[in-house]
Protein backbone atom coordinates (compact mmCIF):
# COMPACT_ATOMS: atom_id res chain seq x y z
CA UNK A 1 0.00 0.00 0.00
CA UNK A 2 1.61 3.30 -1.03
CA UNK A 3 2.32 5.80 1.72
CA UNK A 4 1.49 8.84 -0.41
CA UNK A 5 -1.43 9.73 -2.66
CA UNK A 6 -0.07 11.12 -5.90
CA UNK A 7 -3.06 12.86 -7.54
CA UNK A 8 -5.86 15.21 -6.50
CA UNK A 9 -8.45 16.03 -9.16
CA UNK A 10 -10.85 18.23 -7.20
CA UNK A 11 -9.77 21.66 -5.94
CA UNK A 12 -11.24 25.16 -5.77
CA UNK A 13 -9.77 28.64 -5.36
CA UNK A 14 -10.69 32.21 -4.50
CA UNK A 15 -12.53 32.97 -7.75
CA UNK A 16 -15.46 30.80 -6.72
CA UNK A 17 -16.22 33.08 -3.78
CA UNK A 18 -16.22 30.45 -1.04
CA UNK A 19 -12.64 29.16 -1.21
CA UNK A 20 -9.30 30.68 -0.27
CA UNK A 21 -6.01 31.03 -2.12
CA UNK A 22 -4.84 31.59 -5.66
CA UNK A 23 -4.55 28.83 -8.22
CA UNK A 24 -0.78 28.98 -7.94
CA UNK A 25 -1.01 28.37 -4.20
CA UNK A 26 -2.69 25.04 -4.89
CA UNK A 27 -0.09 24.05 -7.46
CA UNK A 28 2.76 24.91 -5.11
CA UNK A 29 1.15 22.98 -2.28
CA UNK A 30 0.75 19.96 -4.53
CA UNK A 31 4.45 20.12 -5.40
CA UNK A 32 5.35 20.52 -1.73
CA UNK A 33 3.55 17.32 -0.74
CA UNK A 34 4.83 15.34 -3.70
CA UNK A 35 1.83 14.93 -5.97
CA UNK A 36 2.39 13.84 -9.55
CA UNK A 37 -0.75 15.59 -10.85
CA UNK A 38 -2.95 18.38 -9.53
CA UNK A 39 -6.35 19.03 -11.02
CA UNK A 40 -7.70 22.58 -10.96
CA UNK A 41 -11.47 22.31 -11.08
CA UNK A 42 -13.32 25.40 -10.00
CA UNK A 43 -17.09 25.77 -10.11
CA UNK A 44 -18.83 26.59 -13.37
CA UNK A 45 -20.56 30.00 -13.27
CA UNK A 46 -24.21 30.00 -12.23
CA UNK A 47 -26.55 29.63 -15.19
CA UNK A 48 -30.04 29.19 -13.79
CA UNK A 49 -30.16 31.79 -11.01
CA UNK A 50 -29.27 35.47 -10.94
CA UNK A 51 -26.10 35.71 -8.81
CA UNK A 52 -27.11 39.20 -7.72
CA UNK A 53 -30.31 37.87 -6.14
CA UNK A 54 -28.99 34.54 -4.86
CA UNK A 55 -26.74 33.42 -2.04
CA UNK A 56 -23.33 35.11 -2.29
CA UNK A 57 -20.13 33.31 -3.12
CA UNK A 58 -21.55 30.29 -4.95
CA UNK A 59 -19.37 30.22 -8.08
CA UNK A 60 -17.06 32.32 -10.19
CA UNK A 61 -18.71 35.11 -12.23
CA UNK A 62 -19.12 34.35 -15.92
CA UNK A 63 -16.60 37.03 -16.88
CA UNK A 64 -13.97 35.25 -14.79
CA UNK A 65 -14.27 31.95 -16.65
CA UNK A 66 -11.85 32.77 -19.50
CA UNK A 67 -9.44 34.35 -17.02
CA UNK A 68 -9.53 31.19 -14.94
CA UNK A 69 -8.70 29.05 -17.96
CA UNK A 70 -5.93 31.38 -19.11
CA UNK A 71 -4.31 31.39 -15.67
CA UNK A 72 -4.57 27.62 -15.32
CA UNK A 73 -2.99 27.07 -18.74
CA UNK A 74 -0.18 29.46 -17.83
CA UNK A 75 0.49 27.53 -14.63
CA UNK A 76 0.50 24.27 -16.56
CA UNK A 77 3.39 25.60 -18.63
CA UNK A 78 5.17 27.34 -15.76
CA UNK A 79 5.35 24.18 -13.66
CA UNK A 80 5.90 21.68 -16.46
CA UNK A 81 8.60 19.29 -15.31
CA UNK A 82 7.73 19.79 -11.65
CA UNK A 83 4.12 18.61 -11.67
CA UNK A 84 1.45 17.86 -14.23
CA UNK A 85 -1.27 20.50 -13.91
CA UNK A 86 -4.62 19.39 -15.28
CA UNK A 87 -7.07 22.12 -16.24
CA UNK A 88 -10.57 21.13 -15.22
CA UNK A 89 -13.99 22.41 -14.30
CA UNK A 90 -16.67 21.30 -11.88
CA UNK A 91 -19.58 21.62 -14.25
CA UNK A 92 -22.93 21.54 -12.49
CA UNK A 93 -25.66 19.58 -14.18
CA UNK A 94 -28.88 21.60 -14.16
CA UNK A 95 -31.84 20.10 -15.95
CA UNK A 96 -33.14 22.39 -18.68
CA UNK A 97 -29.82 24.20 -19.13
CA UNK A 98 -28.04 21.55 -21.16
CA UNK A 99 -27.28 23.81 -24.13
CA UNK A 100 -25.69 26.47 -21.93
CA UNK A 101 -23.65 23.83 -20.11
CA UNK A 102 -22.56 22.30 -23.42
CA UNK A 103 -21.22 25.65 -24.64
CA UNK A 104 -18.98 25.89 -21.59
CA UNK A 105 -17.92 22.26 -21.67
CA UNK A 106 -16.97 22.40 -25.35
CA UNK A 107 -15.74 25.99 -25.44
CA UNK A 108 -12.44 25.62 -23.58
CA UNK A 109 -9.45 23.25 -23.71
CA UNK A 110 -10.30 21.26 -20.59
CA UNK A 111 -8.36 18.22 -19.52
CA UNK A 112 -11.50 17.02 -17.75
CA UNK A 113 -14.93 18.15 -16.60
CA UNK A 114 -16.52 16.92 -13.37
CA UNK A 115 -20.26 16.35 -13.49
CA UNK A 116 -21.75 17.34 -10.15
CA UNK A 117 -25.30 17.77 -8.96
CA UNK A 118 -25.64 20.47 -6.32
CA UNK A 119 -28.94 21.97 -7.41
CA UNK A 120 -32.47 20.64 -7.39
CA UNK A 121 -34.12 23.57 -9.09
CA UNK A 122 -32.85 26.65 -7.26
CA UNK A 123 -32.13 24.70 -4.06
CA UNK A 124 -28.45 23.91 -3.53
CA UNK A 125 -28.61 20.77 -1.42
CA UNK A 126 -24.90 21.10 -0.55
CA UNK A 127 -25.18 24.59 0.97
CA UNK A 128 -25.47 24.78 4.78
CA UNK A 129 -27.37 28.06 4.39
CA UNK A 130 -30.16 26.25 2.58
CA UNK A 131 -30.97 23.46 5.02
CA UNK A 132 -34.50 24.82 5.26
CA UNK A 133 -35.02 23.27 1.84
CA UNK A 134 -35.51 19.92 3.56
CA UNK A 135 -38.44 21.20 5.61
CA UNK A 136 -41.72 19.47 4.84
CA UNK A 137 -40.11 17.03 2.40
CA UNK A 138 -39.91 13.25 2.58
CA UNK A 139 -36.21 12.37 2.53
CA UNK A 140 -36.63 9.52 0.05
CA UNK A 141 -38.45 11.85 -2.36
CA UNK A 142 -35.48 14.22 -2.32
CA UNK A 143 -33.09 11.31 -2.87
CA UNK A 144 -35.14 10.18 -5.85
CA UNK A 145 -34.97 13.66 -7.39
CA UNK A 146 -31.26 13.85 -6.72
CA UNK A 147 -30.34 10.49 -8.22
CA UNK A 148 -32.58 11.14 -11.21
CA UNK A 149 -30.51 14.27 -11.86
CA UNK A 150 -27.26 12.31 -11.49
CA UNK A 151 -28.48 9.77 -14.04
CA UNK A 152 -29.45 12.53 -16.45
CA UNK A 153 -26.02 14.12 -15.98
CA UNK A 154 -24.35 10.83 -16.89
CA UNK A 155 -26.44 10.54 -20.04
CA UNK A 156 -25.47 13.99 -21.39
CA UNK A 157 -21.98 12.91 -22.40
CA UNK A 158 -20.66 16.23 -21.07
CA UNK A 159 -18.61 14.85 -18.21
CA UNK A 160 -15.46 12.79 -17.75
CA UNK A 161 -16.34 11.72 -14.25
CA UNK A 162 -19.15 12.31 -11.81
CA UNK A 163 -18.29 14.03 -8.54
CA UNK A 164 -19.26 13.20 -4.94
CA UNK A 165 -22.05 10.83 -6.02
CA UNK A 166 -23.97 10.69 -2.74
CA UNK A 167 -23.36 14.26 -1.56
CA UNK A 168 -27.10 14.33 -0.86
CA UNK A 169 -26.21 12.72 2.51
CA UNK A 170 -23.86 15.61 3.44
CA UNK A 171 -25.91 16.96 6.34
CA UNK A 172 -27.03 13.58 7.64
CA UNK A 173 -30.44 13.25 5.97
CA UNK A 174 -30.95 9.55 5.23
CA UNK A 175 -34.05 7.76 3.94
CA UNK A 176 -35.85 5.52 6.38
CA UNK A 177 -36.17 2.87 3.67
CA UNK A 178 -32.60 1.60 3.23
CA UNK A 179 -33.60 -0.93 0.60
CA UNK A 180 -35.10 1.83 -1.56
CA UNK A 181 -31.89 3.83 -1.11
CA UNK A 182 -29.80 0.84 -2.20
CA UNK A 183 -31.94 0.43 -5.30
CA UNK A 184 -31.51 4.11 -6.20
CA UNK A 185 -27.75 3.79 -5.81
CA UNK A 186 -27.47 0.65 -7.93
CA UNK A 187 -29.75 1.96 -10.67
CA UNK A 188 -27.67 5.14 -10.84
CA UNK A 189 -24.39 3.22 -11.03
CA UNK A 190 -25.79 1.00 -13.79
CA UNK A 191 -26.62 4.12 -15.82
CA UNK A 192 -23.10 5.46 -15.21
CA UNK A 193 -21.57 2.18 -16.36
CA UNK A 194 -23.74 2.12 -19.48
CA UNK A 195 -22.51 5.63 -20.37
CA UNK A 196 -18.84 4.76 -19.82
CA UNK A 197 -18.32 7.55 -17.30
CA UNK A 198 -15.91 7.35 -14.36
CA UNK A 199 -16.72 8.45 -10.81
CA UNK A 200 -14.84 10.26 -8.08
CA UNK A 201 -14.10 9.17 -4.53
CA UNK A 202 -14.29 12.51 -2.76
CA UNK A 203 -12.73 12.52 0.71
CA UNK A 204 -14.25 15.82 1.85
CA UNK A 205 -17.24 14.14 3.47
CA UNK A 206 -15.03 12.88 6.27
CA UNK A 207 -15.00 16.38 7.78
CA UNK A 208 -18.71 17.05 7.18
CA UNK A 209 -21.75 16.12 9.30
CA UNK A 210 -22.14 12.79 7.47
CA UNK A 211 -18.54 11.82 8.45
CA UNK A 212 -18.21 9.59 5.39
CA UNK A 213 -16.58 9.86 2.00
CA UNK A 214 -18.62 10.45 -1.15
CA UNK A 215 -19.68 7.88 -2.18
CA UNK A 216 -20.00 5.42 0.67
CA UNK A 217 -18.19 2.09 0.61
CA UNK A 218 -21.36 0.25 -0.43
CA UNK A 219 -21.57 2.28 -3.63
CA UNK A 220 -17.87 1.84 -4.32
CA UNK A 221 -18.21 -1.93 -3.98
CA UNK A 222 -21.04 -1.89 -6.51
CA UNK A 223 -19.01 0.38 -8.80
CA UNK A 224 -16.10 -2.08 -8.62
CA UNK A 225 -18.43 -4.98 -9.38
CA UNK A 226 -19.73 -3.08 -12.42
CA UNK A 227 -16.23 -2.13 -13.62
CA UNK A 228 -16.64 1.64 -13.20
CA UNK A 229 -13.30 3.53 -13.10
CA UNK A 230 -12.59 5.81 -10.14
CA UNK A 231 -10.45 8.88 -9.54
CA UNK A 232 -9.87 10.73 -6.25
CA UNK A 233 -10.36 14.30 -5.10
CA UNK A 234 -10.04 16.23 -1.87
CA UNK A 235 -12.48 19.02 -2.80
CA UNK A 236 -9.94 21.34 -1.19
CA UNK A 237 -11.12 24.91 -0.63
CA UNK A 238 -7.85 25.96 1.00
CA UNK A 239 -4.35 25.23 -0.32
CA UNK A 240 -3.32 23.44 2.87
CA UNK A 241 -6.14 20.94 2.31
CA UNK A 242 -4.85 19.66 -1.03
CA UNK A 243 -4.92 15.83 -0.89
CA UNK A 244 -6.48 15.88 2.59
CA UNK A 245 -7.53 12.32 3.51
CA UNK A 246 -6.77 11.01 0.03
CA UNK A 247 -4.45 8.44 1.59
CA UNK A 248 -7.56 7.02 3.26
CA UNK A 249 -9.46 7.18 -0.03
CA UNK A 250 -6.80 5.25 -1.92
CA UNK A 251 -6.54 2.70 0.90
CA UNK A 252 -10.30 2.15 0.74
CA UNK A 253 -10.23 1.67 -3.02
CA UNK A 254 -7.37 -0.80 -2.73
CA UNK A 255 -9.21 -2.72 -0.02
CA UNK A 256 -12.25 -3.01 -2.27
CA UNK A 257 -10.08 -4.32 -5.10
CA UNK A 258 -9.25 -1.33 -7.26
CA UNK A 259 -5.73 -1.37 -8.63
CA UNK A 260 -5.88 1.69 -10.89
CA UNK A 261 -6.95 5.31 -10.70
CA UNK A 262 -8.45 7.28 -13.57
CA UNK A 263 -6.47 10.33 -14.68
CA UNK A 264 -7.30 12.66 -17.55
CA UNK A 265 -5.56 14.67 -20.25
CA UNK A 266 -7.30 16.55 -23.06
CA UNK A 267 -10.60 14.80 -22.22
CA UNK A 268 -8.98 11.35 -22.51
CA UNK A 269 -9.02 8.91 -19.61
CA UNK A 270 -5.68 7.34 -18.70
CA UNK A 271 -5.62 4.55 -16.12
CA UNK A 272 -2.62 4.49 -13.82
CA UNK A 273 -1.66 1.95 -11.18
CA UNK A 274 -2.48 3.05 -7.65
CA UNK A 275 0.65 4.45 -6.11
CA UNK A 276 2.50 4.70 -9.45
Amino acid sequence: MPATVRIDYHTHHERCGHAEGRLEDYVRRAIEIGLDEIGLSDHMPLLHVDPANYYPGMAMPMEELPRYVEEALRLKEKYRGQIDVRVGLEGDYIEGYEEAIKRIVTGYPWDYVIGSVHFLGEWDISDSRQLHGWEGKRVLDVYERYYDAVQKAAKTGFYDFLGHLDVIKRFGHRPEDEEAERELERRTLEVIRAQGVAIELNASGLVMPCADMFPKRRMLETAFELGIPVTVGSDAHKPERVALNLDRAVALLADIGYRELATFRERRRIMRPIGA
